[in-house]
């Protein structure tokens, strides 16, 4: 494993994401979008989670859907960011228990988002009433796995125990 981490650490994406290149604004620029696609991602999910929950129960469910694009466009901005930051320090994120938790996370977190996509902000019975608690139960279960996802994302820069390989 270490040659291929010494592989990708010394690859001309890997020296620019880190500004060894000349340019040092690459990673700082790749933080920033990484940051505001977490945010319109997770800011969809938990407007969702939040109707289910009760907030704002006068806004139907099912005009809920029109903010999925987002984040989808959200959900591409962090997937790319996310991995030009893996290109830039692979030993430090696949050698940290820490980003296997994020990684888990933030795929219950996307398959909870898509499971309310298709099954709940489709179905106009939601639009009314008080919802099943089983509904609710997954608001509550997706708002926790996005703020785990976004700990264990900031953890990451603390946690590491090796951060290149060469």
């Amino acid at each position: 494993m270490d040659t291929f981490f010494i592989w990708l650490e010394s690859s001309t994406l890997s020296l620019w994401v880190r500004g060894e290149s000349g340019w040092v604004m690459a990673f700082p620029i790749i933080i920033v979008f990484h940051a505001l696609g977490m945010g319109f991602l997770v800011g969809v999910a938990v407007t969702i989670n939040g109707r289910i929950l009760g907030l704002a129960p006068k806004i139907p469910l099912t005009l809920l859907k029109n903010f999925i694009p987002v984040a989808v466009l959200a959900f591409v901005v962090n997937a790319i960011s996310g991995i030009l930051l893996l290109i830039g320090y692979p030993t430090k994120a696949l050698t940290n228990p820490v980003f296997y938790i994020k990684l888990l996370c933030i795929a219950l977190a996307l398959w909870n988002l898509n499971w309310f996509n298709k099954a709940v902000l489709t179905n106009t019975a939601y639009d009314q009433g008080e919802l099943p608690i089983r509904l609710k139960q997954l608001a509550v279960a997706s708002t926790l796995l996005w703020a785990c996802a976004i700990v264990a994302g900031r953890l990451l820069a603390y946690t590491y125990t090796k951060i290149m390989t060469f």
